[in-house]
């Protein structure tokens, strides 16, 4: 039997029809790399499932949600997950739904003793390849970058992903132009927010929290921030100089331009193209069908996004209209692993690549590779976690040994998403301030939050 000699915490032998939710907690973990809440979904056969909220956000997210879950049998996924789908958005509000249906996935592999990719029609290959999102350290230059991947090719990884935009530049005089005083008033509103954190002023934080969340969400094309010549030339050597020294034979996609607008945008996609990139990720707002048309149309190094959309109609409008050559989901936010895999079919039958976004646990990663298996055509899963010594301890993983080796995951055969417990002891070590060092905590006041959701009269 494929699972012999597998040290598997669930009853293989469990009644599946007869499997009920029981509990829905929480462990809310930071700096892995960011803040990632853990699901666990607890029921009345002893079986429990995994999940996790989308990185950076709340577990309120997953919480709401529980008076829905409670007395449910998990291995409906597409009936529980149609149910609570309102309750999630774009970004980091699809965390919630997002992060149940993983668990509910896990969940139903374990109780029929399948991995979670049959349950999604089966795997077409046995390894996924990883990226490894890359940062060059404190003093961002093309030489420190270029160090820095080749580090990462050294260490097996066969693709690669940096950053490009702003922020290389905006330490560089007569690089940027802006309404005077503008980056300025932006970058001394981060350095009060972490100024009153660091103090314990609660009223300061708030009011510097919201002017820095003011900020971010100015979109690109209202902020009138542009690239000048002597800007452009700055980026062009980065990447010149990134590619001198990793070579041209490697794929090499980038990231987090910054806030300008469409023009900008185009310019910038013209000047690197002799630099053979896979792709320029979210350049601008995805939102902005006709503006990422513009865009592609203007360069031929392919265009991308995705990471912040929920579920498929976002995606399809995108893709019908010639606005992406890849996109780039993230399961915990495009509506978890059922719903990626619709994503993702659809995009292979329209010619359109597909990568993915991941920058959470072992559990999340484990959920997108599953999914990544039962793609026909895929690319690359991304990995942000490569520096955090402890990432892979935090789950006991069926196989044992690492679950990313040489810029590989390779895919098991192990029920559920192959995890056959979290490791507590390390959670605990790493646990965000906000839970107060406590773990799996009750969470009943979820149990009857009752409120009148349906959408019509």
């Amino acid at each position: 039997m494929a699972n012999e000699g597998l040290d598997l915490k669930f009853n293989t032998c469990s009644c599946p029809s007869q499997l009920k939710i029981t509990d829905v907690r929480i462990a809310d973990i930071a700096r892995a790399p960011m803040r990632c809440p853990i699901i666990k979904i607890y029921t009345n056969q002893g079986i429990e499932g995994y999940g996790e909220v989308r990185d950076g956000a709340n577990p309120v997210y997953a919480l709401m949600l529980k008076r829905l879950l409670l007395g449910e049998n998990p291995c409906n996924v597409d009936k529980i997950f149609k149910r609570i789908k309102q309750f999630g958005y774009h970004a980091r509000q699809g965390g919630g739904v997002c992060g149940i249906e993983v668990a509910l996935m896990d969940l139903a592999g374990k109780a029929y003793g399948v991995p979670a990719y049959m349950l999604l029609g089966g795997k077409y290959r046995d390894k996924i390849r990883i990226y490894c999102d890359t940062d060059a350290g404190e003093k961002d230059t093309g030489e420190a970058m270029g160090q820095a991947l080749l580090k990462r090719k050294a260490q097996g990884y066969t693709f690669l992903k940096m950053d490009l935009g702003i922020g290389q530049i905006r330490d560089i005089p007569g690089t940027l132009s802006a309404p005077l005083g503008y980056l300025e008033e932006q970058q001394q509103a981060w350095t009060n927010l972490r100024q009153a954190k660091a103090s314990g002023d609660a009223e300061a934080e708030r009011y510097w929290t919201n002017r820095s969340y003011d900020y971010q969400n100015i979109p690109h094309p209202h902020t009138m921030v542009h690239i000048t010549e002597k800007g452009f030339n700055a980026l062009e050597d980065y990447v010149k100089t990134v590619r001198e020294a990793i070579g041209y034979e490697i794929p090499l996609a980038v990231d987090h331009f910054g806030h300008i607008g469409i023009e900008d945008c185009i310019k910038l996609a013209q000047r690197v193209v002799p630099y053979n990139l896979a792709w320029l990720e979210d350049m601008v707002p995805w939102q902005y069908t006709e503006q990422l048309v513009r865009l592609r149309n203007a360069s031929s190094t392919p265009i991308c996004t995705g990471e912040d959309i929920y579920l498929k109609e976002g995606f399809q409008k995108l893709i019908d209209a010639g606005a992406v050559s890849v996109i780039h989901p993230d399961l915990l936010t495009a509506g978890g692993m059922l719903e990626t895999k619709r994503i993702g079919d659809y995009a292979n039958d329209q010619g359109v690549a597909v990568a993915m976004h991941m920058a959470e646990t072992p559990v999340a990663c484990l959920a997108a590779a599953h999914t990544c298996a039962a793609l026909e055509h895929f690319v690359a899963l991304e990995f942000h976690s490569n520096d955090v010594p402890w990432w892979q301890d935090m789950v006991n993983y069926a196989p044992g040994g690492r679950i990313i080796e040489n810029g590989w995951l390779t895919i098991t055969d192990a029920p559920g998403l192959g995890i056959t417990s979290l490791n507590d002891e390390v959670l605990r070590e790493h646990l965000t301030e906000e839970a107060n060092g406590e773990i799996w905590k009750s969470t009943e006041e979820w149990d009857s939050w009752i409120t009148h959701d349906r959408l019509w009269s």
